[in-house]
């Protein structure tokens, strides 16, 4: 076989699965496992965890591995409840053991830095060496990403589960981290799987049909970029689609109109993201995003030198249930008796094109006053882009007038602007400081009796800290 894979004759990858394949049916020889049963065996699944932990040769613990993924998968929810709860507890750290490792470690015998080592190895749970073994299974990494999104679907009535959870996305950060991904460009020539799955994934303006895809990667000004990693093979594990623009645009419609005249991509000065969607739930909390936003720049930069702006025209998801709740709280900051006139007027059926001022002023204090308790911006999608080191650059009444937009923000929409001289500065500042850098122009649109009034605490807005930007 060797020489098959030197002459080229067989491929490496293809050299790979079959020894794991064989590693798999020796380990089932071993263990006396018959393939053919295992659909209709009812294993325990957290007597097949004990046994793999317990085992040290490879082949028997990648068999025992791949059947107790298999058998989590065929599992109904109590089993699959039961055997997450047993990683929170059989699978957590031994205690005995940690107690051992600190008595040890305060009486420093054999030296600090070796009981250091030995409290640590102690102190971690069990479960993390499971997860570990189980990865080794073939179709491991895309079978335990699956698996959490099972226990992400579980952690509000069990919050029991959350130390798994956060072991979850302990393993995940390092197995998913930016030098294991690879940055592809989705085109209309890409494989249908894949394009699938960009139509089934697309979270911020979902796609109509294969007419809707084709308009949004097909044209000379449209690009799209997805992550994707070497175990997850055609599974994009978030993307950025992108339209290349003369001017930043304030207004989804004319991005995705079919019947719109496309540029030449040399003509093109803006770079627009307008949608970027994780495709994976069971990486939710694995953050990747910021490194694909940066990538996607220096990318386009690097092709296309005629690109001098780059922003993203952005959802505001929770700015009306954020103003609803303020309207509600008779002692806001947010809200002066001429906005609460207005949203009254708006929520009795008026038109939403009269209450553009008091709509923008009170997004700018959304932005620029709105907390939580961590001191950071109420919005998530604000937290992300601020995070990454974009400025707030403009707010843009109804520039989603769908009834989706309407519905989560009054059709507000908004630009990022990442400016690639200030990135590194702005990231800085919000990261250290929680300061929402944005433009004067966003800044002027607070009306000055809200900027100059004290914030009152409420259960909405967390926070007393003065923004400087």
């Amino acid at each position: 076989m060797l020489n098959d894979i030197r002459s080229g004759r067989i491929a490496a990858p293809e050299f790979l699965q079959g020894l794991i394949d064989t590693l798999t049916q020796r380990g089932r020889a071993v263990l006396g496992m018959k393939a053919e049963r295992e659909g209709s065996e009812d294993r325990d699944l957290e007597l097949l965890g004990e046994a793999l932990l317990s085992r040290r040769g490879e082949a028997s613990g990648v068999a025992i591995a791949q059947s107790l993924l298999a058998a989590f998968e065929r599992a109904a929810e109590p089993q699959r409840l039961k055997f997450l709860s047993s990683l929170a507890d059989r699978f957590g750290p031994d205690r005995r053991a940690i107690e051992l490792a600190i008595a040890a470690y305060q009486r420093k015998e054999g030296g600090d830095g070796s009981k250091l080592e030995a409290l640590h190895a102690a102190a971690e749970p069990r479960r993390q060496e499971l997860i570990r073994r189980l990865n080794l299974a073939p179709g491991g990494t895309s079978s335990l990403v699956r698996m959490r999104e099972v226990l992400l679907s579980l952690l509000r009535e069990h919050p029991e589960l959350q130390a798994v959870d956060d072991d979850f996305v302990h393993l995940f950060s390092s197995w998913f981290n930016r030098g294991f991904l690879v940055l592809r460009p989705i085109d209309w020539t890409t494989s249908a799987n894949i394009l699938e799955k960009i139509i089934r994934y697309e979270a911020v303006h979902a796609i109509q049909d294969w007419d809707d895809l084709r308009n949004r990667l097909e044209p000379p000004d449209r690009r799209c970029y997805a992550f994707f990693h070497p175990q997850l093979v055609d599974e994009p594990l978030i993307f950025v689609e992108v339209a290349l623009t003369r001017e930043i645009p304030g207004a989804i419609g004319p991005l995705l109109d079919k019947s719109r005249q496309a540029i030449a991509a040399h003509e093109a000065t803006t770079a627009v993201f307008y949608s970027i969607s994780n495709t994976q739930k069971g990486l939710a909390g694995v953050s990747f995003g910021n490194f694909l936003i940066k990538q996607v720049v220096q990318d386009l930069a690097r092709e296309l030198p005629n690109l001098k702006t780059f922003v993203t025209l952005s959802p505001v998801p929770g700015f009306a249930g954020w103003a609803r709740r303020e309207l509600k709280t008779e002692a806001s900051a947010a809200i002066d008796e001429d906005t609460r006139r207005a949203m009254a007027a708006l929520d009795e059926g008026g038109d939403i094109a009269q209450a553009k001022e008091p709509i923008t002023a009170l997004a700018a204090y959304y932005f620029l006053k709105a907390k939580l308790p961590s001191g950071k911006p109420v919005d998530p999608v604000a937290r992300f882009h601020l995070g990454n080191g974009a400025r707030l650059e403009r707010l843009n009444f109804l520039g989603d007038s769908s009834a989706k937009g309407v519905k989560q923000s009054y059709g507000l929409m908004v630009n990022y602007l990442y400016a690639l001289e200030h990135i590194e500065a702005n990231h800085e500042a919000f990261a250290e400081h929680g300061t929402v850098v944005a433009s004067d122009k966003v800044k002027k649109a607070l009306r000055a009796k809200l900027s100059s009034r004290d914030l009152v605490p409420s259960p909405h807005t967390n926070s007393q800290r003065k923004i400087s930007s």
